[in-house]
């Protein structure tokens, strides 16, 4: 069994992991966060641009680094996927099996560990897609933890004791909890996983310093025959027919997350449908919202301000969770702020984040589900070809999406767009896709783009468009079982577009 290791490089450089005193991130700190020398949050800020500006590692001294100290993280259930925090000298991380763990930046030595003790035995055969954490929140003094069998807690970031628990969902109804939580004004907002089990995808409030839940907003309608919660599963519920609640309907939220303290706005991105063969959970094609969309809540209220919904009535398992991230754009001579995503579905959005307005979006990986997206209604323009029965079909991109989990950065500085890369589940693999663009007025611009190292006129492009330069690369091939449904869609010659075939 191979041991996660926690390893930290070091030369000649001086490590920056003390500051001039011990202090708490709170509201404040985390709208400033990414400005200083400390990871605060997940995307290191809340626009998850990730980032840093620091520059005392460059490509000039970088071959002077050596391992300084290494720890290790202890057997976890598989690749460890969740981004460290850095805040005060200190590092935090969390195993698959949500161990948490706090270790001494400059000397490597551990100052704490705690074990939500899940039992793995029962929980393992409830989760959906993955014995998976991808990260913590710190906030007044804690560390905020989910554990993967449902639980959220707080820990001291001194000492790692409990100081509250909260319960956000059950493994007995098919959820688990695989995101990093995020923090908008004093609320721990948190989404579960168990978008290819019959669950109803949500996501929820809870107040930082108590635990108490502020509010939840679920991503589907619920049975009809009852309430609905508010108005925006009215809305939806005439999206779907048949009986869809007895089979969940899906709509999970595992992983991308932004906020914008400004708007006080939440942004998250909602799973695929489930079942995903649209017959078998409605009777007619419909668009079932909000799955496979970009949404936007009120931090304060949990209210749905908008949506843009990118797979309408999806039966290819495209979800749209993939990292979100914030930015304020100049597009044809008008300031724009968007959100950006580099979708499951090979292509790349850009959304005005204020309103929900389609701005523009082009591929970014092979495609061959779709012609592209109608510029005039943002909806994407389906190949006939790609509406599968009982015989299987080969589609581009698979299962496992032109964009997973991994995380994307966007650099301050104006010459560069954002990157993604994407490795398989055994890590086999490893494709990316990055271009760097002259100007920072994408649209309308005259700039040029670098891909894998060749240069091409960018011309008057959308800011998406660039992205379509872009090349996918694999360092090497593993042949896995793409581990499809009988019936479902999937790209068997393991090209970049089904490197990875789930996560949840």
């Amino acid at each position: 069994m191979r041991i996660p290791l926690l390893l930290i490089c070091g030369a000649v450089l001086t490590i920056a992991t003390t500051t001039a005193q011990v202090r708490r991130v709170d509201d404040a700190t985390l709208r400033h966060a990414g400005e200083g020398s400390e990871w605060l949050t997940y995307g290191l800020n809340q626009s998850e641009n990730r980032f840093s500006t620091l520059s005392q590692i460059n490509t000039a001294n970088v071959k002077e680094l050596g391992l300084a100290w290494s720890y290790e993280v202890g057997s976890g259930g598989g690749g460890q996927e969740a981004t460290p925090l850095f805040s005060n000298g200190t590092i935090y991380g969390i195993t698959n099996w949500s161990i948490v763990f706090a270790v001494d930046a400059r000397t490597g030595k551990e100052r704490w560990r705690w074990d939500p003790e899940v039992n793995q035995t029962t929980v393992r055969m409830k989760i959906c897609c993955g014995v998976v954490n991808r990260g913590l929140a710190i906030y007044q003094g804690m560390v905020i933890a989910p554990a993967i069998d449902g639980r959220l807690l707080a820990l001291d970031a001194e000492t790692g004791k409990v100081i509250w628990e909260s319960r956000v969902a059950y493994p007995q109804d098919h959820y688990t909890l695989t995101m990093a939580p995020r923090i908008a004004k004093g609320k721990v907002i948190i989404g579960a996983s168990g978008g290819d089990r019959p669950t109803r995808g949500f996501f929820a409030a809870f107040d930082a310093m108590t635990g108490r839940q502020v509010w939840r907003f679920y991503t589907v309608p619920g049975d009809p025959s009852k309430p609905f919660e508010n108005a925006a599963m009215k809305k939806a519920a005439a999206t779907w027919d048949g009986e869809w609640w007895k089979v969940g309907g899906g709509g999970a939220v595992w992983d991308g997350m932004a906020y914008d303290a400004d708007a006080d706005l939440i942004y998250v991105g909602t799973g695929n449908a489930e079942p995903w063969a649209q017959q078998l959970r409605t009777s007619t094609a419909k668009d079932n919202l909000y799955v496979c969309s970009i949404i936007a809540v009120s931090a304060a209220t949990g209210e749905l301000r908008w949506h843009y919904q990118v797979v309408p009535g999806d039966i290819w398992d495209f979800d749209s969770v993939q990292h979100l991230i914030l930015a304020d754009l100049n597009i044809n001579g008008r300031p724009r702020k968007v959100i950006m995503q580099a979708n499951k579905d090979a292509f790349y959005y850009v959304i005005d984040r204020l309103t929900g307005e389609f701005i523009s979006a082009g591929p970014f990986s092979k495609v061959t589900w779709a012609r592209g997206i109608d510029p005039k209604t943002g909806r994407p323009i389906v190949n006939k070809e790609a509406y599968y029965g009982y015989e299987a079909i080969a589609i581009s991109p698979g299962g496992g999406g032109a964009h997973n989990w991994s995380p994307m950065d966007l650099s301050g500085r104006a010459d560069l767009q954002p990157e993604t890369r994407t490795h398989d589940r055994h890590g086999a693999a490893d494709a990316g896709c990055h271009a760097a663009v002259a100007s920072r007025d994408w649209a309308g611009a005259s700039g040029r783009v670098w891909t894998e190292g060749r240069a091409g006129r960018l011309g008057s492009r959308g800011a998406a468009d660039a992205l379509a330069y872009a090349r996918w690369r694999r360092y090497r091939r593993r042949d896995d079982d793409d581990g499809g449904q009988p019936g479902v869609s999937g790209d068997q010659r393991r090209t970049p577009d089904g490197l990875q075939r789930r996560q949840g």
